[in-house]
Formats: C-alpha cells, sequence, structure tokens
C-alpha cells in the first residue's frame, strides 16, 4: 500500500471553514444586525430632499453658428468655469455656461447661499451649489434639463427658475455679434458725421447772415455737388472697409469689392476735379469766381458732404440694427420648475439594505480570515 501523503500546510479546508463560520452564525446575525439597526437610525436623521426641474431648448443655428461666436467670444468666461474641451453642440455649451463661475456667483449672492451652506469661503458654497445641480441636454431633441436639488421644494423650484434667468441674462451680453459690432461702429461715425453736419450748417448761416445769399451757376453747382456726393460715397465707403477689416481676413470677397469701388471712385474724383484743365479745382479762388463766391461754394460742399455721409450711415446703421435683432438669444423655456409634491431622497430602504450586506460581508471575511490564521497556527 502507498503511504498518505499529509495535506499541505497552507491548503484551506473548506468544510472545516464553512463549518467553523456556520458555529459563528449568531456573531455575523448580531453583527450584521447592529448595523442595519444604525444604517436605520441614520437614515431616520438624513432630511429629505426634493429635486425640482425645468426645461429649455437653446437658440437654434440660423444664418451661421452663434455657438461658435458665443464659444469665440465667452473664452474669458469659459476658462472661469475650468475649459469646456469636447462642446460639439449649442446645448453642450449652454449647459457650460450655466455651470461657469459667474451664473453661479450670482446664484449664490441671491439665494444667500454662503449661510446656508454654512461656507466659510465662497468657493466651498459654489461647490456645495453645483453638486446639488444636474444639466444635461438632449442630443436628439435639442432640449437642456436643468435640475435641482434642496431640503426644501420652493427653494429648489426657485433655484433652478433663477439659473434660467441668469443663463438667459449672461447669454444675451455674450452674443455680441458680427452685426452687433457693426452697429456700434455705425453709432459712433454717425454720432461723428452729425456734429459735423450740425457745424456746416451753423457756418452756411452765419455766411449768409454776414454776405446774403450768393447766386452760383447751375453748372458750378451741379460740379460742387457731384465732387460733394462722390467724396461722401467715398468716406462711406473707406468706413464700410473698416469694419470689414475688423473681422475678415486680406483675401475676403466682400472687402476686396469695396476697395476696388473705393479706387473706382477715387478715379471719378479725379477725373471731375479736373475736367477744366490740368490743377483747375472749381472750389478753389480764380479769375472766373468771386472770392465770396467761392467761400459760399466752399460751405455748400462741406454741407452736401456731410448731409450725403450721414445719409449713407444712417442706412447702414439700419441695417446693422436688423442683422443684430435677427442673430439675437433667444432661449425659450418650455416648462418652468414648480415646487416638487414628492421626495426624491434620500432612499432609506436601499440605505439599510447596503449596509446589512455590506455588514454581513464584512463581518464574514474577517471571521474567515480569523480561522484560517488560527488553523494555521
Amino acid at each position: 500500500m502507498e503511504p498518505e501523503m499529509a495535506p499541505p500546510g497552507n491548503e484551506i479546508d473548506l468544510a472545516k471553514l464553512f463549518a467553523a463560520l456556520w458555529r459563528r452564525r449568531r456573531l455575523i446575525f448580531a453583527i450584521t444586525s447592529v448595523f442595519a439597526a444604525v444604517a436605520v437610525v441614520v437614515s431616520l436623521r438624513l432630511p429629505n430632499l426634493y429635486k425640482a426641474e425645468t426645461r429649455i431648448l437653446p437658440p437654434q443655428d440660423k444664418g451661421g453658428n452663434l455657438a461658435a461666436q458665443l464659444l469665440g467670444q465667452a473664452g474669458g468666461l469659459m476658462a472661469l468655469a475650468g475649459g469646456v474641451p469636447g462642446v460639439k453642440s449649442q446645448g453642450e455649451l449652454y449647459v457650460e455656461i450655466a455651470k461657469s463661475r459667474t451664473v453661479l456667483d450670482r446664484i449664490v449672492d441671491r439665494f444667500d447661499l454662503m449661510k446656508l451652506y454654512e461656507a466659510r469661503y465662497r468657493q466651498d458654497a459654489r461647490r456645495n451649489l453645483l453638486g446639488a445641480v444636474k444639466a444635461r441636454d438632449d442630443r436628439k431633441s435639442g432640449i437642456i434639463f436643468l435640475t435641482v436639488e434642496d431640503t426644501d421644494p420652493k427653494r429648489a423650484a426657485d433655484i433652478a427658475n433663477a439659473f434660467v434667468e441668469e443663463l438667459k441674462s449672461l447669454a444675451g451680453g455674450l452674443a455680441i455679434s458680427e452685426a452687433g459690432q457693426r452697429r456700434m461702429f455705425f453709432e459712433e461715425q454717425i454720432r461723428h458725421a452729425k456734429e459735423s453736419l450740425t457745424r456746416s450748417e451753423e457756418e452756411i448761416k452765419g455766411f449768409q447772415q454776414r454776405t446774403g445769399l450768393f447766386q452760383v451757376d447751375a453748372q458750378a453747382r451741379a460740379i460742387i455737388e457731384g465732387i460733394a456726393r462722390l467724396r461722401a460715397i467715398i468716406a462711406a465707403k473707406e468706413v464700410e472697409a473698416k469694419v470689414l477689416r475688423s473681422f475678415a481676413t486680406s483675401r475676403n470677397p466682400d472687402l476686396n469689392r469695396v476697395e476696388e469701388e473705393i479706387r473706382a471712385l477715387r478715379s471719378e474724383l479725379q477725373k471731375t476735379e479736373t475736367t477744366k484743365g490740368a490743377g483747375f479745382d472749381p472750389i478753389m479762388s480764380s479769375g472766373r469766381v468771386p472770392e465770396m463766391g467761392t467761400e459760399y461754394l466752399r460751405k455748400v460742399r462741406q454741407l452736401k458732404y456731410n448731409e450725403t455721409l450721414f445719409e449713407l450711415l444712417s442706412k447702414q446703421y439700419e441695417l446693422a440694427k436688423l442683422d443684430e435683432a435677427r442673430d439675437a438669444v433667444v432661449i425659450q423655456v418650455i416648462d418652468r420648475a414648480v415646487p416638487p409634491e414628492r421626495k426624491s431622497g434620500p432612499q432609506r430602504a436601499l440605505i439599510v439594505i447596503l449596509s446589512a450586506f455590506i455588514a454581513l460581508f464584512l463581518s464574514t471575511g474577517v471571521l474567515a480570515v480569523v480561522e484560517v490564521l488560527k488553523t494555521r497556527r
């Protein structure tokens, strides 16, 4: 007969291990019961949480990618929010804006959350608020779902609606599009043109009071008015070119077209001013034009120039205003947040079950380890 081999010392007899654990089943049950009882007490002491939800529809693309414009112009603000890598849609962009530091600070100040959260520093209040807010966008529908969880159902709804209001305010301030830039530039140019027009009118009035009205022949007047109109158109085109250069490259077809028009108008102006001979300027003094008439024609020319410039700039300004109104940020609220009727948490039954399961697992594991060490000794 072959001699029996003694079992190695590092092997574990599972039957004996299970038998030992079964003998200590009362201890395991007691530990599990204690943990479950503690979990019941703790869960009952936790405050009820209420979740309020609002749904909004961000502005849709029309005539251009507004999200790209906002993203380019809100770079500083997005940096405060930790950056927005991977933003692919307008919904994601507005979700990141809602989580920005600027919006969070406004909500903290609006509801005095420093005191409510008992936060010593503002960043702690922002972190607590950010933990209570969940914002996500539905890729298929484009709708943004924004939920706020709080111990007070009314405050949860108020904070959710306040997020939408602050998002509207901040996004409207950031969405300065190309049309908005043109509108502000033309507005400033119109102000200067209006001042120049007023001065020209006062000069004409003063000249007439001093010398009386001079009658200039129809041909000279037509030449002067034509020159003034050409110069005004050139000035307006130069303003338009300056606006285009502020955001377009030198290869932009609109910029090239405007520059070509400016060159053609200057050529026409030079031809008109030199029609009567080399170096002839109809508004300068000469033997054929009296001195007083020349001065009067100068003032008429300046007045016509300012009138034409003001008229052209006003048309450009109105067009820029229409474009800006068309590109305005419109965030539509589908569902306003209302105070919830039922609590959303805590899940007390789940807390107790998980606590009991963890206690059972840990107690069984610890006793098994103790039994194995005891057997080996």
